[in-house]
């Protein structure tokens, strides 16, 4: 969160040069969130995290949401040392991933496999982690878009 803006200002000019097969669009919409924004939507990310923690924990880790989830969680640090290494750079998201969300899951799913509650994961379940990661992302950023919107309207 902390490097996000400055990374937006000075890696996506280069980026669109070197890739300029990618869509207008998706760099104006990068370029077009600012670090309010963005902190506001990692809040609304870690409700959604706490939404899935809360079940798990009502579950003893039973629930399908909080198993997806916890994939999800993992899955996502893996796609942002994958960014890193897909730009040959430093992306957001990458130093935290292999620190700390990629060992949490794995922390996290042998604790559920010990405890004989893990689902077995197949490639559905992993495209489902990656979709429920990918779905509370653009939530989180549309939530974060429109709360700040009608903060500047009011």
């Amino acid at each position: 969160m902390a490097t996000m803006a400055r990374w937006t200002r000075t890696r996506v000019p280069a980026l669109r040069e070197r890739h300029p097969r990618v869509p207008d669009r998706v760099w104006r919409s990068l370029e077009a969130v600012d670090g309010r924004e963005f902190a506001t939507a990692v809040a609304v990310m870690g409700l959604v995290v706490a939404a899935a923690s809360a079940d798990g924990y009502r579950t003893g880790g039973r629930s399908a949401f909080y198993q997806a989830s916890l994939n999800g969680f993992g899955l996502h640090g893996l796609v942002h040392v994958a960014q890193a290494a897909a730009t040959r750079g430093y992306t957001p998201g990458v130093v935290t991933s292999p620190l700390l969300v990629v060992p949490f899951t794995l922390w996290a799913r042998g604790r559920l496999r010990r405890a004989g509650v893990l689902r077995p994961t197949r490639a559905r379940d992993i495209a489902s982690g990656l979709a429920l990661a990918g779905a509370a992302t653009a939530v989180s950023h549309a939530v974060a878009r429109r709360i700040h919107r009608a903060a500047s309207a009011s």
